[in-house]
């Protein structure tokens, strides 16, 4: 028992041991408050709560589970591109060979119910969020960043949208881009849009237009399923985790999750 004691000790003594637990076993509101700050994963939480601002009944933990379901696609998005070509000869056959032949083919499942998940969950956050007055000052700034990313959440979902390449897929598609033209000052059919010339040559037209710029042409091809691709699996995503570092880091910065008024 003495030699076990002593080698405990001295493992604890370490400097192995104290480059890795900084201080030491955390039994004071000091040492816990210092473990929580010099840590790489607990100093993403508040070292302070409010008891009332964590309850289920108040929360519905539904920004936690928007940023699950978030990572959810991510990993399982990984996965499809290392099967999936952006092409209109193979983006149909690779969906199929997804579902039926290609190992772990659920994650294609589990990838686009995951995406309605997402779509719900972040559309009842901000409901949330609005229920209990969370938008009001100081937290104006962040509730207009939540909006941000409820937008980009929708544009995942539409872009995620066309790539099975089915004929469902084209439609729908086709007729969500078709809104595009009336953008205001950059949709041909838009507010604004005949304010925008140059003598009698009108600068927006159907060849230079939000929705050609969308597309990558006047119809739902190639260009757009390139494009598509290109924005669901890169652009957007990016902007989104950037987006979403500062909403959690303006929770922080706001006094934590706000409590029941």
């Amino acid at each position: 028992m003495a030699n076990l004691t002593a080698l405990k000790d001295g493992i604890v003594n370490s400097q192995v041991w104290k480059s890795i637990f900084r201080v030491g076993v955390p039994n004071t509101n000091r040492k816990r408050v210092l473990a929580v700050l010099g840590s790489l994963i607990l100093q993403l939480h508040p070292v302070k709560v409010r008891r009332s601002g964590v309850r289920m009944s108040y929360t519905w933990c539904m920004g936690g589970t928007s940023f699950f379901l978030f990572l959810v696609e991510t990993v399982t998005g990984l996965l499809l591109m290392f099967y999936y070509r952006p092409t209109i000869e193979y983006a149909f056959t690779d969906i199929m060979d997804l579902r039926e032949q290609a190992p772990f083919g659920i994650m294609r499942e589990m990838h686009r119910w995951g995406a309605h998940a997402m779509v719900i969950a972040v559309w009842l956050h901000m409901f949330r969020v609005f229920m209990t007055g969370s938008y009001k000052p100081p937290r104006e700034f962040n509730w207009n960043v939540g909006v941000l990313l409820l937008v980009l959440t929708l544009l995942l979902s539409f872009t995620g949208y066309l790539l099975p390449w089915d004929q469902l897929a084209m439609w729908a598609v086709t007729v969500g881009s078709n809104m595009a033209r009336a953008t205001p000052l950059l949709g041909h059919e838009g507010p604004g849009a005949s304010l925008l010339k140059l003598g009698d040559i009108s600068l927006i037209n159907a060849g230079n237009d939000m929705r050609f710029a969308l597309l990558a042409g006047r119809f739902v091809g190639a260009g757009a399923l390139l494009r598509f691709y290109v924005l669901h699996c890169v652009g957007i995503p990016v902007v989104a985790i950037i987006l979403m570092a500062v909403h959690f880091w303006r929770v922080r910065k706001d006094g934590g999750i706000s409590g029941p008024v």
